[in-house]
């Protein structure tokens, strides 16, 4: 069983009087990561948003009720918490009027989930996210020779932990997973009123990955109006499918303003929304995977760690460009990825100008795994 990072951190935090609350998107791990964390706690109450009889229980729920259904239990883990109404009022009645009990929230979906929750717990919940597998967590798991050798595996099947761990063919294990994950939990909602519009829309970003994204050239490609596109991109991201990288623009006139990149968190989900599974070496896109792979391990790393730190993309009107800029504590660095490890590149006499004193950095494979450790 690979050991998830998250893990040591929720330890931290439990028992410290605040309820701990922990999202990403199904099949990511986060019920069996529970499971790893109290196997030896006796006094743990398991609940389950997808069951409908506990919806009902906790329907109306007061504080002499919770007092009721918890009984003697000091830990309450509820599972897929999105499902149940009001959810955040509901936890706050236990964190503050059963202080002694440690409430574990798990959500799949940002939806209701962050609106519900965020507010009404302000100032009592811890927050963390659980990701596909990790670079760092692979290596751990499996050790550094043997990632190397799966690395074109992740950057076309990408890391669920159930792809990862497959004994059989991963594609079959990722189509099972995509159509759960896209086609039941994201375009069932009643929010997407045009399900095969959202679907072509999906596709349309999975050939863009790596480029600058137009609303407006995305509605017409797929049929929808700018609202509409925007509406759905709010829907792919708060469902973890994807997530917006913006443009670095401040000191210079002919930096890009509007324009995002769009990325998904996992390679694999991206893959197989347009079913391309060619091994590496008969792609045309081993750029756009390596980024988009760069990027979102970034982004778990970056969580994981808990570092605090801005994410964009330069380009400029003429065409200057950087793939990636991090600024944290006040220090920017400017990333260039190139799966071939021999391409070079300079930073951008206009960037350098604009923001003396940054680092930069070419990642390849040569020397990726020192960015993600």
């Amino acid at each position: 069983m690979i050991l998830r990072q998250i893990k040591t951190l929720v330890n931290q935090k439990i028992g410290q009087g605040k309820a701990i609350l922990i999202t990403g998107p199904r099949q990511t791990g986060k019920t069996t990561l529970l499971k790893q964390i109290f196997t030896d706690h006796k006094d743990v109450l398991w609940l389950n948003g997808d069951d409908p009889e506990t919806r009902i229980q906790l329907e109306d729920v007061t504080v002499t009720k919770w007092k009721r259904i918890i009984g003697s239990k000091t830990t309450l883990v509820l599972d897929e918490a999105q499902r149940i109404k009001n959810i955040g009022l509901k936890l706050k009645l236990i964190t503050d009027q059963i202080p002694h009990v440690q409430v574990v929230a798990t959500g799949s979906s940002a939806f209701e989930l962050a609106n519900e929750i965020n507010e009404p717990l302000t100032g009592r919940k811890w927050s963390f996210h659980l990701f596909p597998v990790s670079y760092s967590e692979l290596e751990n798991h499996y050790g550094f020779l043997d990632v190397q050798k799966t690395l074109g595996e992740r950057l076309v099947f990408g890391s669920y932990p159930e792809v990862v761990t497959a004994e059989y063919d991963q594609r079959d294990v990722l189509n099972q997973l995509t159509d759960s994950f896209l086609y039941k939990d994201i375009l069932m909602w009643d929010r997407v009123k045009k399900p095969e519009k959202l679907t072509k829309l999906l596709q349309a970003l999975s050939f863009q990955v790596g480029s600058e994204v137009s609303y407006n050239e995305l509605g017409k490609t797929v049929g929808l109006d700018n609202q509409t596109v925007e509406n759905y991109l709010s829907i792919l991201e708060q469902t973890f499918v994807i997530f917006r990288l913006p443009p670095l623009s401040r000191n210079l006139r002919k930096e890009l303003k509007k324009k995002r990149k769009i990325y998904f968190y996992d390679n694999g989900i991206r893959n197989a929304v347009i079913a391309q599974y060619q091994p590496l070496e008969l792609r045309q896109d081993v750029g756009a995977l390596w980024e988009n792979w760069l990027i979102s391990e970034r982004k778990k790393w970056l969580h994981y760690n808990q570092v605090y730190a801005n994410s964009f993309f330069w380009r400029t009107v003429d065409q200057q460009e950087i793939d990636y800029v991090e600024e944290s504590d006040g220090r920017m660095t400017a990333l260039e990825f190139k799966w071939n490890p021999k391409k070079k590149k300079n930073m951008p006499k206009a960037f350098a100008k604009a923001y003396p004193n940054s680092q930069w950095q070419i990642i390849s494979p040569a020397n990726y795994y020192e960015w993600l450790e």
